[in-house]
């Protein structure tokens, strides 16, 4: 499956943003999608993710009570809502796929990735 990530930008702290990721090339109802996030000199590390089979969420605790992960399988999208945005949360911002029905926060786990889009917060 293909993946096309958009929706990152500026935004001030304690801001909002919503992350898209649209799937092409097959369905992404029967896929596990998931977030992570690289900075400058880091590996990608996990932010959420949703199991397909019944939906259930995990989240970094970094970002818990603050991102919600969703998906519109009508629409072949997933979503990271974003909200009270930090400094720290600046990084490019990766989805990814496998029909593996997991959460886990490992990026190996993970088959299918999206080109990254830049979420920078700053005043």
């Amino acid at each position: 499956v293909q993946l096309q990530a958009s929706g990152g930008g500026l935004v001030q702290p304690g801001g909002s943003l919503k992350l898209s990721c649209t799937a092409s090339g097959r369905t992404l109802s029967r896929n596990s999608v998931g977030w992570f996030r690289q900075t400058l000199g880091q590996g990608r590390s996990f932010v959420a993710a949703l199991r397909w089979r019944n939906s259930i969420a995990n989240y970094a605790d970094s970002v818990k009570g603050r991102f919600t992960i969703s998906r519109d399988n009508a629409k072949n999208t997933v979503y990271l809502e974003m909200n009270d945005l930090k400094p720290e949360d600046t990084a490019v911002y990766y989805c990814a796929a496998t029909p593996i029905s997991t959460t886990s926060s490992f990026s190996n786990a993970w088959t299918s990735w999206g080109q990254g889009t830049q979420v920078t917060v700053s005043s």
